[in-house]
């Protein structure tokens, strides 16, 4: 019986919730989640609870913030002028912006705050500060 370590490839079936059991991610109904374990392509957590599960196992995870997005920092968090963002972007809040800094780095923002002067910009992940539960299903190691 193979058991998942760190090198190996694995597909994996989940379905991500919040703490008050909303769904934010599910693979279920679509191909599943291929990643190296301890490559860093997937958060902390997540690698630790697939690490030791073999083929065809199912299991529960609670991943808390610090090993999943990390915890919400208020650094990400900038408030502009209304006037220092171009007039032909559509500011609504809630909507997502891309930020271009200098160096060419791309940040993704979200409109957190609007009033006619200003408008606060979190770049922030949507899911940091939030520990998050995964039900995970082994499919494959390879």
């Amino acid at each position: 019986m193979s058991i998942a370590k760190t090198g190996d490839k694995v597909a994996v079936h989940y379905t991500g919730k919040h703490t008050d059991g909303s769904i934010f991610d599910s693979s279920v109904g679509r191909t599943p989640l291929e990643f190296q374990l301890g490559s860093g392509m997937v958060i902390k957590g997540f690698d630790d609870g697939v690490t030791g599960m073999t083929i065809g196992e199912k299991k529960t995870v609670v991943i808390p913030a610090a090993e999943a997005y990390g915890e919400h920092s208020p650094e990400n968090t900038v408030t502009l002028e209304r006037a220092q963002i171009p007039t032909h972007i559509e500011l609504e809040l809630g909507a997502s912006l891309s930020m271009h800094q200098d160096g060419g780095h791309v940040v993704e923002v979200v409109i957190t705050d609007l009033t006619d002067s200003h408008v606060t910009l979190d770049a922030n992940h949507p899911l940091a500060g939030r520990d998050l539960t995964f039900e995970l299903e082994l499919v494959s190691i390879s």
